[in-house]
Order: structure tokens, then C-alpha cells, then sequence
């Protein structure tokens, strides 16, 4: 298949051994099924794209413009709709359904998720910073940034400072993790290692985009 892509969401980690009883942690993903939405061609919308739904819930809680985009296809209310930019997608059609076998165990995939709001957090937290000294005197700069910048010259706080803010809650992605387990029956794909989110948050899983020399000679 041209296009290796699937939405799915996060149940949680675990473990899982091999056959040489060595254990290895994963990521369980509800994975699919997902539906063809709609083909996104070069001469019509100026890029090559698959535009896949996931997740079947009432009609009430769908807005009637995308009731009326799925329809076209007729497919049921569809909770989330995204977009996989690809070179060929002449082996899928508007309407099929896609589950997770698209992937194998022993494949390279990227995974995006949104990542755990921490709200507003200080340098040590949000960026690592080592903070002030604990000694000689001082009483409360033990968690404090230091100096932002310097006097005449530049005489202002470059833009892209780190400092304290608002922390998490964007899009994060995890690349080049392997494919450890694919059940079809039951939807399930397990990655090793972790991703980024919440359990029951939305995962966009595709194929790795990098992959070491090395990992590929395995």
C-alpha cells in the first residue's frame, strides 16, 4: 500500500517479553478502523493528500458541514478528520475502510499526539535550569531564572528567551519507533517506548520519515 498512516488513541503502557524472556516496554494504541474521507489531488487542491476519520459517535455531536462531508462518501459521523500528505494514493478509494494491519511488526513509525498541559511552570520545571545558589546569603532564588540579558549592549531581552510560561499542550512527535505488536482483531498496535499525551488522547501514527542506517540493517 502507498500510504502507511493510521489515527488511533492511547490506552496506556505496559510491557511486554520476548522470546528470550528480555522485557520491553510499550505503548498500547486503539488503532483504527479509520475510513477514506476524501482524495486531495495535485490538479485540484495543489497537493496529494488523504484526508482519513476516526472514531464513530452520534450524529448530534457532528456539525452538519461535516455531516455533509462525510456523506458524500456515505460514512457515519466521524469524530476526528486528518490529513496524510502522500505521493500516490491511487490504491485507496473514497469510503474504504483502513485498519491497522497497514503496519507490520518491525516497522519504523512517527507518532504525534498533543502532549500533558502542566500549566504555568517556572524555568527549572519547563526548561531544566539549575537555579540560584542554595547558599552564601540568599533566601529565594533557588528556583529563579538569573539575568535575562545586559544593559546598554543589547540594552533588551532577545525574542526566544526561555523563561517561565505556560507548559505542554502542543504538538509533540516521537520519531522512529518500532512496531512491536499489531492485533487487527481487537484494533491494537504497541509501539516501544512512550508518546506524548494523555490516555484517550488523539495519536497520529504514520511512517517514519528518519531512519538510522543502522536500524534499517537490522
Amino acid at each position: 500500500m502507498a500510504m502507511k498512516g493510521i489515527l488511533g488513541k492511547k490506552v496506556g503502557m505496559t510491557q511486554i517479553f520476548d522470546e528470550q524472556g528480555e522485557v520491553t516496554p510499550v505503548t498500547v494504541i486503539e488503532a483504527g478502523p479509520c475510513y477514506v474521507a476524501q482524495k486531495k489531488t495535485l490538479e485540484r487542491d495543489g497537493y496529494t493528500a488523504v484526508q482519513l476519520g476516526f472514531e464513530e459517535i452520534k450524529a448530534s455531536r457532528a456539525t452538519k458541514p461535516k455531516l455533509g462531508h462525510l456523506a458524500k462518501n456515505n460514512l457515519p459521523a466521524l469524530r476526528y478528520l486528518r490529513e496524510f500528505r502522500v505521493e500516490d494514493h491511487s490504491e485507496l478509494s473514497e469510503g474504504q475502510k483502513l485498519d491497522v494491519g497497514v503496519f507490520e511488526v518491525g516497522d519504523r513509525v512517527d507518532v504525534i499526539g498533543t502532549s500533558k498541559g502542566r500549566g504555568f511552570a517556572g524555568v527549572v520545571k519547563r526548561h531544566g535550569f539549575g537555579g540560584g545558589p542554595r547558599t552564601h546569603g540568599q533566601s529565594d532564588r533557588l528556583r529563579a531564572p538569573g539575568a535575562i540579558s545586559s544593559g546598554s549592549t543589547p540594552g533588551r531581552v532577545y525574542k526566544g528567551l526561555r523563561m517561565a510560561g505556560r507548559m505542554g499542550g502542543s504538538r509533540v512527535t516521537v520519531q522512529n519507533l518500532e512496531v512491536a505488536l499489531v492485533d487487527p482483531e481487537r484494533n491494537l498496535l504497541a509501539v516501544k517506548g512512550a508518546v506524548p499525551g494523555a490516555r484517550e488522547g488523539l495519536l497520529v501514527i504514520r511512517e517514519a520519515r528518519k531512519t538510522s542506517v543502522s536500524k534499517r540493517r537490522r
